[in-house]
């Protein structure tokens, strides 16, 4: 890359190669989250991680996150169960920190394959559709913020965990996506602080996020124009599989290298 594309190369620390590549990974990353809801920064997280350490990749997530939710809220957030957000928020605030506290103390290769076994283990968690009774309490919903904020601050995949706790309550599908939309918003807000607190969200962080959400924006836009209602049970499974798929190749190939 030349010319126009050289003040981007240097806004955010790239070479050609590596900014061509999470171009391309955040564009698939918003067709996937566009058709399906769901697994923006795991598919980015379970690719990127090759380029990237997930110390770096986390503040550029924050801000694809943010930019995808924008696009991809629809009414508001009246049907949501206010509760039940603000007690998960609560408790990922506190899990944050310790996370993000893990990651930066581990050795970059460590932290590495932490992520991608995270990812691994939520997503098959979550194509076998295991529940946790004791989860529909108000010590798993606190529970529940800790270890979503924890998972956050490891691979920024926070909403999976969050996933668990959805499966438990016994609420309308309206009422949980309502839910979800507001936790996320309300994340967004605490975990940009405990980002900005630990040196985390620095100028690189900021430019790269706000360069490739527009890749990503177009992803789901795409990915919104590509659903079609009578697949929508599949979107969840195939995506899972694939999050699996990927992040194993990555954790199989940390272990070689």
């Amino acid at each position: 890359m030349t010319g126009a594309a050289t003040p981007l190369l240097e806004l955010t620390a790239l070479t050609g190669g590596e900014f061509a590549a999470l171009a391309g990974l955040t564009l698939l990353a918003g067709i996937v989250r566009g058709f399906s809801g769901f697994a923006l920064s795991a598919m980015v997280m379970a690719t990127a991680v090759v380029i990237l350490p997930p110390v770096e990749l986390i503040p550029m997530l924050w801000w694809l996150e943010m930019a995808a939710s924008l696009i991809m809220v629809r009414g508001g957030w009246a049907a949501a169960d206010r509760p039940m957000a603000y007690g998960l928020a609560l408790g990922a605030l506190v899990g944050w920190p310790l996370g993000l506290s893990l990651t930066l103390a581990l050795p970059v290769e460590t932290s590495k394959a932490l992520a991608l076994g995270v990812i691994v283990l939520l997503a098959a968690a979550q194509l076998a559709r295991l529940r946790i009774p004791g989860l529909a309490t108000k010590a798993g919903l606190y529970g529940t913020g800790v270890a979503a904020g924890f998972a956050s601050g490891v691979a920024h995949v926070g909403g999976m965990v969050v996933a668990f706790y959805i499966l438990a309550a016994d609420r309308s599908a309206r009422v949980m996506r309502a839910t979800l939309v507001l936790y996320l918003f309300l994340g967004a807000t605490t975990s940009m602080v405990v980002l900005t607190l630990f040196g985390v969200m620095d100028f690189s962080g900021i430019t790269r996020g706000l360069v490739f959400a527009v890749p990503t924006i177009l992803g789901v836009v795409l990915g919104q124009m590509l659903f079609t209602e009578r697949l929508s049970g599949y979107y969840r499974p195939l995506c899972l599989i694939l999050l699996i798929g990927l992040a194993s190749v990555g954790l199989v190939r940390s272990q070689l290298v």
